[in-house]
């Protein structure tokens, strides 16, 4: 900014006191476990995101990360908590169902 701020000793009006709505800086500074896998994708793909990556000066490979996880977190919920299922305990929901 070229222009320098004036202060004037007035009053502020109502004041209202906002709630914390910020993470913590644990919460910010959380990594999900990253799992390394080989893919392939179209060159027409690859030129997208690095040319996206150059006007938001971040990485291809994070870009295409997090589009993937905003994908996930957008589905249904599609699979069970993870619960070891027996096929005893399977019959026995069968029977309580029934």
């Amino acid at each position: 900014m070229s222009t320098k701020i004036r202060y004037r000793d007035e009053p502020l009006g109502e004041i209202r006191v906002v709630p914390d709505f910020l993470p913590s800086p644990a919460e910010l500074a959380f990594r999900d476990e990253g799992v390394k896998v080989t893919l392939a994708l179209s060159r027409k793909s690859v030129d997208f995101f690095k040319a996206e990556v150059s006007r938001h000066h971040t990485q291809y490979q994070r870009m295409i990360r997090r589009l993937l996880d905003a994908y996930v977190e957008r589905q249904p919920q599609i699979f069970p908590s993870r619960s070891p299922r027996t096929a005893r305990g399977r019959a026995a929901r069968k029977r309580s169902v029934a």
